[in-house]
């Protein structure tokens, strides 16, 4: 008679035929999601940051732009044998004035550029056509003296500016800061003349050419439209010494003294650049 134990229990075929299916399922799932991933490309790596823009380097180029001269003029007039002492002291004090003028200013400028970092250096030298013509005019007043009115005329003109400088400053990629300080040079025309009303008339002149050299200083900013062309907007100012003249008012048959004369000269320049870097 057959034992209970070899009777099939009811429900073992289902539940081993189930257990079967799920194994089966799950290894298959595992199968497919492992050719999945697989099969799926891998992520990109991020794109790497294009390099800050580097300024080290020589350049030239042009530049055009607006100036201003200021000057400052003095007269001394020493008592002689024409003009007696009053009328000497009012020619000297009514000859003093200034004179401020402007006008379109053009060149062009090279240097080099060394970057260390974020701190930029360099050495830059320029050349800029200038035409300036102060003047000043004092025709309104007598001689205390000689009851006579006189003019006094001083003008002083430029041709050119030109500085040597170093520039320092910090550069935020293809953005450029700096300041700068150096050397400048012009070369100014001075003339006084004087003349009055008198019979026979008082007539004089004392004129000088002289080179200048003196001091400039300013600051601008440049920009790398691209790795060549470079586009700056800058500021200078430029003091230089006196230019001093000597000559002689002096009536026929009556008398003479000795005329001095003497100016001053400021400069001061906004221009833009354009520059090549090579």
């Amino acid at each position: 008679m057959p034992s209970s134990f070899d009777r099939a229990q009811p429900g073992t075929g289902q539940s081993t035929l189930a257990v079967h299916l799920l194994t089966s399922t799950l290894a298959l799932a595992s199968s497919l999601t492992f050719a999945q991933a697989a099969d799926m490309p891998m992520p990109m790596k991020a794109a790497a940051a294009a390099p800050a823009y580097q300024w080290t380097g020589c350049y030239a180029g042009l530049n055009g732009g607006g100036g201003a001269s200021g000057t400052n003029f003095t007269t001394l007039v020493v008592p002689g044998t024409y003009l007696d002492a009053a009328d000497a002291a009012e020619v000297t004090n009514d000859g003093t004035g200034s004179h401020d003028t402007s006008n379109f200013l053009g060149g062009g400028q090279a240097g080099c550029n060394w970057q260390t970092k974020t701190l930029v250096v360099g050495l830059e030298g320029d050349f800029d056509y200038f035409r300036s013509n102060s003047s000043f005019v004092n025709n309104t007043n007598m001689l205390p003296d000689l009851g006579v009115p006189f003019t006094i005329n001083q003008e002083t003109s430029t041709d050119y500016i030109a500085t040597v400088r170093p520039r320092i400053g910090v550069a935020a990629d293809r953005n450029f800061g700096y300041v700068t300080g150096g050397v400048a040079f012009t070369r100014a025309t001075y003339t006084e003349s004087y003349s009055d009303a008198d019979a026979p008339s008082g007539v004089g002149t004392a004129t000088a050419t002289k080179s200048l050299t003196g001091w400039t200083a300013g600051a601008g900013w440049e920009y790398a439209l691209t790795d060549h062309w470079l586009f700056r907007l800058e500021y200078l100012y430029a003091s230089f010494p006196k230019t001093n003249a000597a000559g002689v008012i002096a009536a026929p048959g009556v008398g003479a003294n000795v005329l001095q004369g003497s100016s001053d000269l400021v400069i001061q320049v906004a221009r833009a650049a354009i520059n090549f870097k090579f």
